[in-house]
């Protein structure tokens, strides 16, 4: 059993991407629904969190755990790998590096929550991989809640959206980090912003790729998945349709 889990929806794109990778693997999902979102939270509120659903899914027999979530894996995955040192631990951490390696400007921007943008774990990533890179860290402050309240035709958000890019393109940045999970059901919107200029990173698929790796020694399940929420579980249902999941509705027990 693999458990995933955010503070809310934006997880689904990264648990998209492992039930791709491992058809067969029995999933459990996570969102944090009554403490969303992690992003304006304090590292100490955001550790205290992961411990607790980490711990909860632990509990459940989980042998593997992906944290979908780059605002909690930039605050507390260490904390959570000292805390279960028998149980694998992935983590979702901004692709500066496949960015930075392929700039043809030698600029690239970082969209991401107020938590992660501020974070020495991101400013660690930019020192270790985007050496001689212009680096424009975004924070997006509001992105993930709409995400959460399924406002992605919300014409507000658009307008942001395109006044937070259209300064990135100005300076010459050609690569564009999703640095949330949220962030990728907002690719659509983001693309129309960004036309042909600049090339979006979204590292959900190379999480998986991670996930199956570490996952080669676990015994196969069904291809079943569980949904769990720390409040209103109905919306984590309903939300798969309107996110363009719906495939993944056939495999909930």
């Amino acid at each position: 059993m693999i458990g995933v889990f955010d503070s809310g929806l934006g997880g689904l794109s990264v648990l998209a991407a492992l039930v791709e990778a491992l058809p067969q693997a029995d999933f459990r999902y996570h969102a944090d629904t009554a403490h969303v979102p992690y992003g304006n939270k304090s590292d100490a509120e955001i550790q205290r969190r992961v411990l607790v659903v980490g711990g909860e899914l632990a509990a459940m027999g989980c042998d593997l755990l992906v944290v979908a979530c780059n605002t909690a894996t930039a605050a507390a995955v260490q904390a959570l790998r000292a805390a279960h040192p028998g149980i694998p631990v992935v983590g979702v951490e901004p692709g500066i590096k496949p960015a930075a390696q392929e700039t043809q400007s030698g600029r690239i921007a970082v969209l991401a929550t107020e938590s992660t943008a501020r974070s020495s774990r991101l400013h660690k990533l930019i020192r270790d991989h985007a050496g001689g890179v212009e680096v424009h860290v975004e924070p997006c402050p509001g992105w993930a809640t709409h995400v959460e309240m399924l406002q992605l035709d919300d014409p507000a958000l658009a307008a942001d959206i395109r006044s937070r890019v259209e300064p990135l393109l100005a300076a010459g940045v050609d690569r564009i980090v999703l640095g949330c999970t949220h962030y990728s059901f907002l690719a659509p919107l983001l693309r129309q912003a960004i036309g042909d200029r600049a090339r979006l990173i979204d590292v959900a698929d190379a999480v998986a790729r991670q996930a199956r790796r570490l996952a080669g020694h676990l015994p196969h399940g069904s291809g079943r998945l569980h949904l769990l929420a720390s409040a209103h579980p109905e919306r984590l249902h309903a939300a798969l349709p309107r996110l363009n999941l719906g495939h993944l509705s056939a495999r909930i027990a």
